[in-house]
């Protein structure tokens, strides 16, 4: 009876220190960067890893092709349109909020040169906006205006986004190269 009780104790020590293990690691060890792009800036200082590798590339698109449309070349101070591509099976469904499958979200990082960035609103012409629609852009970070961050958004509404870009003016700033 003792040896019961004594067996007894030790599978419920053992599986509360399971447990906890499990919450520790999950609390500790869990990177947010395992998400979309969005997620990666409250993780990481650049989104760039010392392997060249994206930091959101953990993904269920992460070795996915994509295709980005930039003209040869602009003037200066002047605002273009980068489109991304984000080319995957529509056929793909992953678990929503509520617990039933739904269509993928979808989001990138577009990592620009130095002096490049995102375009004020003011700036961009109607036809742009048009082409953007409801999409927000947001700088990865105060000091990394260069590198542009968006998702999640819809896949299958937004498998094409229009990045709308502000290239630097050499006449104020001095470090543009062009």
């Amino acid at each position: 009876m003792q040896n019961r009780n004594f067996n007894n104790l030790i599978i419920k020590w053992a599986t509360q220190s399971i447990s906890i293990m499990i919450i520790i690691n999950t609390i500790v060890w869990s990177s947010i960067s395992e998400a979309f792009p969005i997620y990666a800036q409250q993780g990481y200082e650049n989104p760039r890893e010392a392997t060249g590798r994206i930091v959101c590339a953990n993904c269920h698109l992460a070795k996915k092709p994509v295709d980005i449309e930039v003209p040869q070349s602009v003037l200066p101070n002047t605002v273009f349109e980068a489109v991304v591509k984000i080319p995957y099976d529509m056929q793909i469904k992953q678990v929503l909020a509520n617990g039933k499958k739904g269509s993928l979200n979808v989001g990138a990082v577009l990592i620009l040169p130095e002096g490049f960035e995102l375009a004020p609103s003011d700036r961009i012409p109607p036809e742009m906006k048009e082409k953007i629609g409801n999409l927000f852009f947001q700088p990865y970070s105060n000091d990394k205006k260069n590198i542009l961050v968006i998702g999640p958004v819809p896949g299958k509404k937004y498998s094409e986004m229009v990045f709308p870009i502000l290239s630097p003016d050499p006449a104020t700033n001095k470090e543009a190269h062009f």
